[in-house]
């Protein structure tokens, strides 16, 4: 009887070694935008975070996301709230996207700029890594703040020393969007995902154990 009993021992210790490797691995990446992260006008399932959660469950599954993205959202409204959001999921990584709603009501840009920069030095403290994701908008809004608003992702990355996604919607088709012209459809989700991966990729190899 003592034969059987010792091993079901290793066993019960193997398992709880194993637990513990697996739980320090957890890691989380927390998704902080507006509605072309929050799926706007598409079913949850189909837009591009919950296609992250997916693809990091094969190739890096030690990662969950976290979509704290709400539709209609400002810089304003980003930075009153990032604070909590970093208290209640612990990131490790922040995907920041955030600026479209600002620059479709002419916000002046020098508010964005600081209220984009507040949030990005909130989310760095504690050593995590920052994804700044780059928005575009149409030509009607005039080339001079078109051309600034487009100007001021690059350089919070650059002062912050943080990774870039230039602009989000990078080879999103013009028929890839809804009726309103500004949210992309669900088939172009997959398409958002890769443009995203590309610049996200650095940064899970620098949390990797």
């Amino acid at each position: 009887m003592k034969f059987p009993t010792f091993f079901q021992s290793v066993l019960l210790c193997v398992c709880c070694l194993l637990s513990g490797v697996s739980g320090a691995q957890q890691q989380t990446i927390l998704v902080f935008g507006d509605s072309l992260s929050a799926a706007y006008g598409i079913p949850r399932a189909s837009g591009w975070v919950n296609l992250l959660q997916q693809e990091l469950q094969r190739s890096h599954p030690q990662y969950k996301v976290v979509n704290a993205s709400i539709s209609g959202e400002t810089t304003i409204g980003g930075r009153q709230r990032i604070a909590q959001a970093l208290r209640q999921h612990s990131p490790n990584i922040v995907i920041l996207e955030l600026g479209a709603n600002d620059g479709l009501r002419g916000t002046p840009i020098a508010d964005i700029e600081s209220n984009l920069s507040a949030i990005i030095q909130q989310s760095r403290q504690g050593n995590r890594k920052v994804l700044l994701v780059g928005i575009q908008l149409p030509p009607n809004y005039g080339k001079n703040y078109t051309d600034q608003f487009k100007a001021l992702f690059s350089r919070l990355a650059q002062r912050h020393h943080i990774e870039l996604v230039p602009f989000m919607l990078e080879n999103v088709l013009p028929d890839q969007f809804q009726a309103d012209n500004l949210h992309p459809i669900a088939s172009a989700q997959a398409q958002i995902l890769q443009t995203i991966l590309a610049k996200l990729k650095p940064l899970l190899k620098a949390h990797n154990f």
